[in-house]
C-alpha cells in the first residue's frame, strides 16, 4: 500500500473501479484475500437489506425514526475493512454499514426502537454511541485521538458525518486541534450531496470539501465513495499516515467520500420536494453493490448460487437480529437512570413514585397509562 493517494490534488478523485466495475487504476487494486472480498459483499448487501429492513418496520410502527444508508455501502464498508480492529469508530447516524462490518450486535437495533441499550453495546465493538446532533461528535474523535497518541496507542480514531456538518463550527474547531496537534485521527466526509434538503453547491462555495484539510495544515483527499475498493485504498494509506508514516511525523487525514443517498435523509423526509428522480437513477447507475459484484464475477469469486447462499444467510441473521430486538422486555426505571451524573432528589422522588404505582397496578397498566 503506497501513500501515493494521499498526495494527489483535493480534485484528483481516487477511484479503482469504474460504474461497471471494471479496474480503472490496476496499480491501486489491494491485494486482499479472495474471503475478504467475498465478505465485503456480504456486508455491503447486508447493510442494503438491514437498511430495507428498518424502514420497512418503521412504517409498521415497530421502529423510531430511522436514517437510511442506500447508495453509502461502499464507502462505509470498504474505510471500515481498511482500519484495526481496535481502531474506534465515532459516526453520525447513517453509518450503519461501518456497524456491519465490525460484526452488527443485535442490541443495535433496540437503539432505533427507543432502547439506550443498543448505544451502549456499541462500546464492544469500539464504536463510540450513535450521535444525532450534527457534528457533535468530531472534538470527541479528535479528543479521543489525542488522548491515544499520549498513550502511545497505534490506534486510530476514525470519525464519520456528512456534508452538512462541514458547517458546523465543531468540524472546523476538531480539524485546527487536529492540525495543530498532530492527532491520528482519520475525518471521513460522507459527501452525499444532500444535507437534508440543501444541495452539496448551496453548504460551502470550496470547490471540494476535501482542499478544506490545507487550511488546518495536513492533506485531504477526494475518493470515489461509491467504490469500495477505492474507499478501502485511501483509508489504508491515511491510517498508516496517522500511526506510521515514512517521515516519523503522524498526520491526520481528510477523506471526501463522493456518493449519493438514494433514499430520503430519515423516514420523516420526503426528498420529491426538493430533488428530481431523474438525479437520483443517474446516481444508481454508480450502485457500489452491483459494480463491486461485477467486479467479484469478472474474478470468479462470485456466481449465481454463491450469491444465492449469501442472501439466504444474511436474511436468516437479519430475521433472528429483529426477532431478538422484539423481544426485549426494557425495565421501565431506566426512564430514570443517567438523566443526571448523580441523581437528584427530583428525580429520586419521581422515580420512588413510579415505583409505588408499578407495584399497585403492575408494568403493562402503567405504562399504557405513563
Amino acid at each position: 500500500m503506497t501513500d501515493d493517494v494521499l498526495d494527489r490534488a483535493p480534485d484528483d478523485r481516487v477511484q479503482v473501479l469504474d460504474a461497471e466495475g471494471q479496474v480503472t487504476a490496476p496499480d491501486l487494486v489491494p491485494d486482499l484475500a479472495d474471503e475478504t472480498l467475498v465478505g465485503m459483499l456480504r456486508d455491503m448487501r447486508f447493510a442494503r437489506r438491514f437498511d430495507e429492513r428498518m424502514i420497512s418496520l418503521q412504517r409498521q410502527g415497530r421502529l423510531g425514526t430511522y436514517a437510511s444508508l442506500a447508495g453509502q455501502e461502499g464507502s462505509q464498508i470498504g474505510s471500515t475493512y481498511a482500519l484495526a480492529d481496535d481502531d474506534t469508530l465515532f459516526f453520525q447516524y447513517r453509518e450503519h454499514g461501518a456497524l456491519v462490518a465490525r460484526g452488527l450486535p443485535w442490541e443495535y437495533v433496540l437503539y432505533w426502537m427507543g432502547h439506550e441499550a443498543g448505544n451502549a453495546a456499541l462500546a464492544d465493538i469500539n464504536v463510540f454511541p450513535l450521535n444525532i446532533s450534527i457534528g457533535g461528535h468530531i472534538p470527541h474523535a479528535v479528543g479521543w485521538s489525542w488522548a491515544a497518541k499520549r498513550k502511545g496507542d497505534d490506534r486510530v480514531g476514525v470519525v464519520h458525518f456528512g456534508d452538512g456538518a462541514t458547517s458546523e463550527g465543531d468540524f472546523h474547531e476538531a480539524m485546527n486541534f487536529a492540525g495543530v496537534f498532530d492527532t491520528p485521527t482519520l475525518f471521513v466526509c460522507n459527501n452525499n450531496q444532500w444535507a437534508i434538503s440543501v444541495p452539496r453547491e448551496r453548504q460551502t462555495a470550496s470547490e471540494t470539501i476535501a482542499q478544506k484539510a490545507a487550511a488546518y495544515g495536513f492533506d485531504g483527499v477526494q475518493v470515489d465513495g461509491m467504490d469500495p475498493l477505492a474507499t478501502y485504498v485511501v483509508t489504508k494509506a491515511a491510517r498508516e499516515r496517522a500511526v506510521d508514516p515514512p517521515d516519523g511525523t503522524p498526520r491526520p487525514v481528510l477523506l471526501e467520500a463522493v456518493q449519493y443517498r438514494f433514499g430520503a435523509h430519515t423516514t420523516a423526509d420526503d426528498p420529491d420536494v426538493y430533488r428530481d428522480e431523474d438525479e437520483v437513477e443517474r446516481w444508481r447507475e454508480r450502485d457500489p453493490l452491483t459494480r463491486f459484484e461485477a467486479f467479484l464475477r469478472d474474478r470468479g469469486l462470485l456466481d449465481d448460487d454463491r450469491l444465492d447462499a449469501m442472501d439466504a444467510e444474511i436474511a436468516d441473521t437479519l430475521s433472528a437480529i429483529v426477532d431478538r430486538a422484539e423481544e426485549y422486555a426494557p425495565d421501565p426505571t431506566d426512564l430514570f437512570a443517567d438523566v443526571y451524573a448523580e441523581s437528584t432528589p427530583n428525580v429520586d422522588a419521581q422515580q420512588e413514585y413510579f415505583e409505588a404505582l408499578r407495584d399497585r397496578h403492575g408494568d403493562d397498566a402503567l405504562l399504557d397509562d405513563w
